[in-house]
């Protein structure tokens, strides 16, 4: 609503509660002029989205859902958002590097001591697991 009405001249807003029980709402009506030259409001998505089937190779992206999935559970668990605990790109650094150690884990762009002393045995756990798999049982 506020990026709505930083995108227009709002001439009058009209708010109301509308008392219903468990149903009860606040209710706006904005009768608004389009700021000249301003783009129409729209909620744009300017990010690129990467496809990283496309980027990693199919060892590499097999390694990438793993940690994403990993990533999920953990988000859940601490109640945060997937992001804080590593981005997609740094998730795709590990799996293209096969990082194997804490050091390794601190030389991918943003991750640094207290990422990789919080979450660097799981990753590493994971990483292990899939060159053993990779390695048909050997490590």
């Amino acid at each position: 609503m506020n990026a709505f009405l930083r995108s227009v001249r709002a001439l009058t807003i009209d708010k109301e509660f509308v008392s219903h029980g468990e149903n009860s709402v606040w209710c706006l009506a904005v009768e608004y002029l389009p700021q000249a030259g301003e783009k129409d409001f729209k909620k744009s998505d300017n990010r690129n989205k990467t496809d990283y089937r496309e980027i990693l190779s199919a060892e590499d992206f097999v390694l990438f859902v793993k940690l994403r999935d990993w990533r999920k559970q953990a988000a859940v668990q601490e109640a945060v958002p997937v992001y804080t605990i590593f981005t997609n790109e740094q998730l795709a650094a590990i799996a293209q590097k096969r990082t194997a150690t804490l050091t390794d884990l601190k030389t991918i762009d943003g991750v640094g001591e207290s990422r990789a002393g919080k979450y660097g045995d799981a990753i590493m756990k994971i990483v292990g697991m899939e060159k053993t798999a990779e390695t048909g049982g050997q490590a």
